[in-house]
C-alpha cells in the first residue's frame, strides 16, 4: 500500500508553499503551515477539517439509525485518506464507476468494492479474476443489465481462468430516457437467467440509482424504490439466490434522495437470507455550496441533521479594471463550473489579513484561469486581496486538485489530501 505520506512535495502539486519543494507530505503537515501566511500560492483550494469530520459522522449516524449498510462512491473525491476515514466512520466498502477507480482502492488495500456499473471490458475482468484469487477476503459486487453483458463477463472470465465467480446485481434502470439498468422487470429476469447459466457470476442482489429517475421528485422516485425492493423479493421468491449468496444485496442512494432509499428500503418484506441495505451517496463528505447544498434530503428532513460545506477556493484579485469589474486568479483550470459558478462567499483584506463578508461581490463567468467579477455599488474589493469562493458539485472540485489542504477554522493546515483521478 503507498504511504501517501512520503511522498515528496514539488512541482506538480498546485499552490503548496515553494520553499517546501523536496520535503514529504508528512513533514510539510507536521509543520502546520498557516493557509494565508504559510507561503501558499493562489489559487488555492481548502478542505475544512472541521466540516468534513462533521459529515462523516452525520452519515455514519444516519446509516446506522436507518439499519443501512453504506458504500460511499468514491469517485466523488478519489481521495484513499478519505476513504480511510469513512472506513473508520462505519462505511460497509467503498463504490467506483470504472476499473481504474477499482485498481486505485484496490492498490490502497480497499476490501470491499462494489462497482456500478456493468464491467465489460475483458482486460478489466482478467485483472479482477486475478485480485479475487490471490485474496480470499476481497470482496467485489458489480451491475449487469443485459444478456450480451453477461456473455461477455463469463466469456473473458473463463478465458482468465477465474477460480472464483464474480458477483453480480441486476440493475433495474430507473425508467424510460434514464441511464442505464434493464428498463422492465421480464428484461431483469432475463439477465437474471443468463446470469444462472454461467459459472463465473453469481447472482446476489438488485440495485439502480434513483437519482436517474425522470423528473424527479419523491413520489417518483419512492415508486421507483418500490419496484426494485419488489424485484427483490421476487427474485427471492424464485429462488434465484443461493444459500451460499449468504446475504441479499439491494443497494441504491445518490446524494439527493438517500432518505427517500431509506424510507423504502425500510419497508422491504423478511426474505430468505439476511438483506445488505447498502447506500451508495458520496457527495456528503466534502458537500457543497450549490448543487447539494439545494437537493441534500436534509433539508426534507432537518431532524436528521445538516451537512456543512467543507470546500473554499481562495483566489487573488489581479485585476479591477472599473468600479464595477475585478478578475481573480481562479478559473476553469481550478474551480467546478459544470453545474453552477463560484459563489463569492469572503473577502481576506490584502494589506491586513481581516476577512469580511463579500457583499455585492459576484462571480459572473470563468475563463481558463481568471473568475469574473462584478461589484456591486461600495464593494470593498482592491488588488491584492483573497476572494473566498464556494463550490458546487465536488466531484469536479477534487478532481482539479491533486493534493489539497486539509484546514482548521483558524487557517492551520493540519494535512493534505491526495487524490488519484
Amino acid at each position: 500500500m503507498p504511504d501517501l505520506a512520503n511522498e515528496r512535495v514539488d512541482h506538480r502539486f498546485k499552490a503548496l508553499p515553494p520553499d517546501a519543494e523536496g520535503l514529504t507530505v508528512g513533514q510539510l503537515s507536521a509543520q502546520r503551515r498557516n493557509l494565508f501566511t504559510g507561503g501558499f500560492t493562489t489559487p488555492v483550494l481548502a478542505l475544512s477539517a472541521e466540516s468534513v469530520e462533521h459529515n462523516l459522522r452525520l452519515l455514519e449516524t444516519y446509516a446506522d439509525r436507518h439499519g443501512l449498510a453504506f458504500a460511499p462512491h468514491g469517485k466523488t473525491s478519489m481521495a484513499p485518506q478519505l476513504f480511510d476515514r469513512q472506513l473508520a466512520h462505519g462505511a460497509w466498502g467503498i463504490t467506483a464507476a470504472v476499473p481504474h477507480q477499482a485498481r486505485v482502492y484496490r492498490a490502497h488495500g480497499i476490501a470491499r468494492i462494489f462497482l456500478a456499473n456493468e464491467l465489460v471490458d475483458a482486460v478489466a475482468l482478467r485483472w479482477l479474476a486475478a485480485e479475487l484469487a490471490a485474496d480470499p477476503d476481497f470482496r467485489f459486487v458489480c451491475y449487469v443489465d443485459s444478456v450480451r453483458g453477461v456473455e461477455l463477463m463469463d466469456e473473458a472470465l473463463r478465458g482468465a481462468g477465474a477460480t472464483r465467480p464474480v458477483d453480480v446485481v441486476v440493475e433495474l434502470g430507473a425508467g424510460e430516457g434514464a441511464r442505464t439498468g434493464a428498463r422492465t422487470e421480464a428484461e431483469c429476469a432475463a439477465v437474471a437467467d443468463a446470469v444462472a447459466a454461467t459459472g463465473t457470476l453469481r447472482l446476489v442482489g438488485v440495485a439502480g440509482y434513483e437519482g436517474e429517475v425522470p423528473d424527479a421528485d419523491p413520489e417518483r422516485v419512492r415508486a421507483w424504490l418500490r419496484r426494485l425492493t419488489a424485484l427483490a423479493a421476487a427474485f427471492d421468491a424464485a429462488g434465484r439466490f443461493g444459500p451460499a449468496v449468504g446475504e441479499i444485496v439491494v443497494s441504491a442512494g445518490g446524494s439527493a434522495w438517500f432518505d427517500a432509499v431509506a424510507e423504502v428500503f425500510a419497508e422491504l418484506p423478511e426474505l430468505s437470507l439476511p438483506v445488505l441495505r447498502l447506500l451508495r451517496s458520496g457527495a456528503y463528505v466534502s458537500h457543497d455550496d450549490g448543487h447539494y447544498r439545494e437537493l441534500t434530503p436534509f433539508n426534507r428532513v432537518p431532524d436528521e441533521g445538516a451537512l456543512e460545506p467543507a470546500f473554499r477556493l481562495w483566489s487573488q484579485v489581479v485585476s479591477r479594471p472599473s468600479p464595477g469589474q475585478a478578475f481573480t486568479n481562479a478559473g476553469k483550470r481550478d474551480a467546478a463550473y459544470d453545474l453552477h459558478l463560484p459563489e463569492a462567499q469572503v473577502v481576506r483584506d490584502g494589506r491586513t489579513g481581516e476577512i469580511r463578508p463579500a457583499d455585492g461581490i459576484t462571480v459572473t463567468g470563468l475563463s481558463d484561469q481568471h473568475a469574473w467579477v462584478r461589484t456591486g455599488e461600495g464593494a470593498d474589493l482592491e488588488v491584492g486581496d483573497w476572494l473566498g469562493m464556494g463550490l458546487s458539485h465536488p466531484c469536479t472540485s477534487f478532481d482539479k486538485w491533486q493534493l489539497i489542504p486539509l484546514v482548521e477554522a483558524d487557517g492551520t493546515v493540519v494535512d493534505y489530501v491526495r487524490t488519484f483521478f
